[in-house]
């Protein structure tokens, strides 16, 4: 998902697309004027556009407006390692740790030395809480949140599809405009400049639908993953997932590491107060 919407997160794409709006709009206020002038005729498609614009530049404006105010906190979460090996961040130190920790048991009960698996689950311990430190996450992550948040009401299957709906009606009322209403200016003899801003967006139409429909598309291929990363416990937590299993680590093997390994104590205090040890040394 973030792979998919890294090509529109940007102020130049955003501002580009607002562009858009603006020559729709410009066009829209200039043939609804001159409609106005010709009632006997019939242009339906117009028409529509003219009735649902103000609503369609005003919906389509507040995504866009979304989308800008979160492109830092898009980077932000972009920076972090790819999702995929967000479980193994959690899976391999849990399986290290637990490897560790199990030759410390067995030693342990050997009499052996368990000084090399307690300083390991105590560097173990320490990486795990260094590493929301080094890819940042306690700035990123809570950024991640709030982005999560307000792309919520618009990564939804109803706003999509009603945005979808938007470009049938906009391509519509470009076809009516294309093929009828401007046809008929220039065979009354109308100047070329009648209705400039229509037919400037008359001409760049196509290049709007192409530059902004893969980018609905790209919503409507993602309701499902970001349905799934909503899922998720909030992002802000996820520097927490590692500081506190990473410090009980590291505060449980530290006693161990630092006085060194607690079955060859016991050993050598065995041995040192055993008489017929002592005897036998002697001899």
């Amino acid at each position: 998902m973030i792979e998919d919407f890294r090509p529109y997160m940007t102020t130049t794409k955003i501002d580009e697309f607002r562009g858009y709006l603006d020559e729709i709009d410009a066009a829209t206020t200039e043939v609804s004027t001159h409609l106005a002038t010709e009632p006997a005729t019939p242009r339906p498609a117009l028409a529509a556009l003219e009735r649902e614009w103000p609503t369609i530049n005003e919906d389509m404006g507040d995504m866009l407006a979304t989308m800008r105010a979160n492109i830092g906190r898009f980077r932000g979460i972009s920076a972090l390692p790819p999702f995929v090996l967000f479980p193994w961040f959690f899976v391999l130190p849990g399986v290290i740790t637990a490897g560790f920790a199990l030759r410390a048991l067995l030693a342990d009960r050997r009499g052996a030395s368990t000084l090399v698996a307690h300083r390991a689950l105590l560097a173990m311990g320490v990486g795990v809480v260094l590493a929301p430190f080094i890819f940042q996450m306690f700035s990123r992550a809570p950024g991640g949140a709030d982005m999560i948040d307000e792309f919520r009401p618009l990564m939804t299957d109803q706003r999509v599809a009603t945005i979808q709906g938007y470009f049938l009606t906009l391509g519509a009322a470009e076809g009516e405009l294309r093929t009828q209403l401007l046809p008929s200016l220039d065979a009354a003899g109308e100047p070329r400049a009648e209705l400039p801003d229509a037919r400037t967006f008359s001409v760049h139409w196509p290049t709007i639908s192409e530059d902004m429909a893969p980018m609905i598309g790209t919503m409507a291929d993602n309701l499902d993953h970001f349905a799934a990363v909503d899922a998720l416990p909030p992002f802000w937590a996820f520097p927490w997932f590692f500081v506190v299993p990473g410090v009980a680590i590291a505060a449980l093997a530290a006693p161990g590491a630092l006085r060194g390994s607690p079955g060859a104590t016991r050993s050598s205090t065995s041995s040192s107060s055993n008489p017929h040890v002592l005897e036998g040394n002697r001899s």
